[in-house]
């Protein structure tokens, strides 16, 4: 089989010549020996249909040392960024305090724009666009110096001085009874300080400043009254319901302190101390009690539906024995306190309140659960 012979474009042979690149042919697929033979020799006079200019010759001759110059400078450039990242240069995390250094690199940032875009440049340089947009606004208004003669391109925050001022005043014992917030307000009438009480509090929190405010008075008692006895201990009182009508109504309740059950409860339209003894009875005939047991002592508050002539006559009787919270004792009536609450706010306001009746059958169905089915926490559920 005869072999072909190849022939090539004297103008690609003429270009190799002028730029002394042989890998613009290689690239093209002809034989390195080919290519190194045309730089060795030169041939003669060729006549050509398409005449190529010496102008158009000497432009891709400038292409190829471009290209090539590029590559050269593309590759510098990944160098210095290799470097400068495994120095740890970046200017996110340092500080560059001289204005000529600001300026200069603000004047190089210009020069790259038209050929690249800013957030490419910032990216190369480590520099957040924050920060290149306060530089820019501190062109405009000051010397990029850190000096002092410079406005505060954070008027909101604290100094130094203001921090310390802060401080003086919250562990001062002169100051000790104030609580924060009106701190705050007393720092600004005294010209030391203006400063949000968010911010009072949040510096507190950061600093970890500890106001001097030991208490040398008696805690008061976390753990309420507790019986001993299954009998002992009974807990009295009467809260006030307003429906939506505008109307009141009155809800005496008893609760027995060991079990945490409702002995008895009444719902009456109006406030009328008589009801308390009609509860204190209803408990009275809900306990089985033998004549070795003492008598049940009832907690209450002094309010007049526990402190009237109806309630005394019954417990003169012998058949309860009353003392009053925070006066003959130091608890208070939390327990049946705390009932309250949960009736209210967890199952009453959930219901429309526009009768007595309405109102009846939803205190029933509460006392219902809470003495047959829901889990006191008092017992670990």
């Amino acid at each position: 089989m005869a072999r072909v012979q190849r022939t090539c474009d004297h103008r690609l042979r003429d270009l190799v010549r002028d730029s002394g690149d042989v890998t613009i042919a290689t690239n093209l697929g002809v034989t390195r020996s080919t290519a190194a033979g045309w730089l060795r020799r030169k041939d003669g006079k060729v006549a050509t249909a398409e005449p190529l200019s010496i102008r158009e010759k000497e432009l891709q001759a400038e292409v190829v040392r471009l290209r090539r110059r590029a590559q050269a400078f593309r590759a510098v450039i990944r160098l210095l960024i290799a470097l400068m990242r495994a120095l740890g240069i970046e200017l996110d995390l340092q500080r560059l305090p001289d204005g000529a250094a600001k300026s200069s690199l603000l004047r190089e940032i210009d020069r790259a724009l038209p050929n690249l875009e800013l957030r490419r440049v910032l990216r190369i340089l480590g520099l957040s666009p924050s920060r290149y947009h306060a530089w820019r606004r501190s062109e405009l208004r000051c010397e990029l110096a850190d000096v002092v003669s410079c406005p505060s391109s954070s008027p909101h925050r604290l100094t130094r001085d203001e921090i310390q001022r802060m401080r003086e005043m919250v562990e001062s014992r002169d100051f000790r009874h104030v609580p924060v917030g009106m701190l705050a307000i007393l720092a600004q009438r005294l010209g030391k300080l203006y400063a949000s009480a968010s911010t009072w509090r949040r510096m507190i929190r950061e600093h970890g400043w500890r106001r001097p405010r030991l208490r040398i008075h008696p805690a008061k008692p976390k753990v309420g009254v507790r019986a001993a006895r299954p009998e002992e201990m009974w807990h009295l009182d009467t809260t006030i319901l307003r429906r939506v009508d505008g109307t009141k109504a009155t809800i005496h309740a008893v609760i027995h302190n060991p079990s945490r059950r409702i002995f008895g409860w009444r719902v009456s339209r109006s406030f009328d101390p008589s009801s308390t003894v009609a509860v204190l009875l209803d408990a009275t005939r809900a306990r089985s009690r033998s004549n070795t047991e003492p008598v049940p002592t009832v907690l209450a508050d002094g309010g007049v539906e526990n402190v009237n002539k109806y309630v005394d006559e019954l417990i003169e009787s012998g058949l309860l024995r009353r003392v009053l919270a925070m006066t003959e004792l130091k608890f208070s009536n939390s327990m049946i306190e705390a009932w309250w609450r949960a009736l209210k706010h967890n199952w009453m306001f959930l219901d429309t309140l526009d009768s007595v009746e309405n109102v009846k059958k939803l205190v029933a169905f509460n006392v219902e659960e809470r003495n047959s089915r829901l889990p006191h926490s008092a017992f670990r559920g």
